[in-house]
């Protein structure tokens, strides 16, 4: 299987990638995901055009990605990393509570991470990202490595599914499944 980039799309952002794959997914019935826009505060708008001029970011957004597969509820954001540890700054408190709270409610949180340098991608699963998580509040790393995450969760592409998560969301359903039996 060749790598996700081989598929086209060469020098896209991972996020210009994961629209193409939800619209593909909306398109084939599989999956409703939506961009959750990143909240601006506008200080200068230009009279003339009507356009903002000078915004800054709202501090808190929940996160990239909202919607629903084949009647479950997901939310996830994405990163990148361009080498083999990911600081845990590049994730914030809001976005941990909100996925914590949108399992709590039945629905499945995760993030895409990119490392870029290799070029490969991610599903890193929500409790996975809590446990990281949880030992950087208890004073241990503030980051997580490759060599950490479950490899079993590598994200392909799929023929026209660039960035094809819908595979590693089953995976994730299986494992919570076989747990729940046990």
């Amino acid at each position: 299987m060749g790598t996700w980039k081989s598929r086209g799309l060469r020098g896209s952002t991972l996020e210009d990638m994961i629209n193409h794959s939800n619209e593909v997914y909306r398109e084939k019935k599989l999956a409703l995901i939506q961009k959750i826009p990143t909240p601006i505060t506008p200080i200068s708008i230009d009279k003339s055009s009507r356009h903002i001029t000078l915004a800054y970011f709202d501090q808190k957004s929940t996160v990239d990605y909202i919607g629903v597969v084949q009647g479950i509820p997901v939310c996830f954001d994405a990163k990148e990393c361009a080498v083999k540890t990911f600081p845990l700054q590049n994730v914030h408190e809001h976005q941990i509570r909100f996925m914590k709270e949108f399992e709590q409610q039945g629905g499945i949180a995760f993030i895409i991470l990119h490392f870029t340098a290799l070029d490969e991608l991610y599903y890193i699963p929500f409790r996975d990202l809590e446990q990281f998580w949880k030992r950087m509040e208890e004073g241990g790393r503030k980051s997580f490595t490759y060599d950490e995450i479950d490899k079993s969760y590598q994200i392909h592409a799929s023929r026209d599914i660039l960035v094809h998560y819908l595979e590693t969301i089953q995976k994730d359903l299986d494992e919570r499944d076989n747990n729940l039996a046990q």
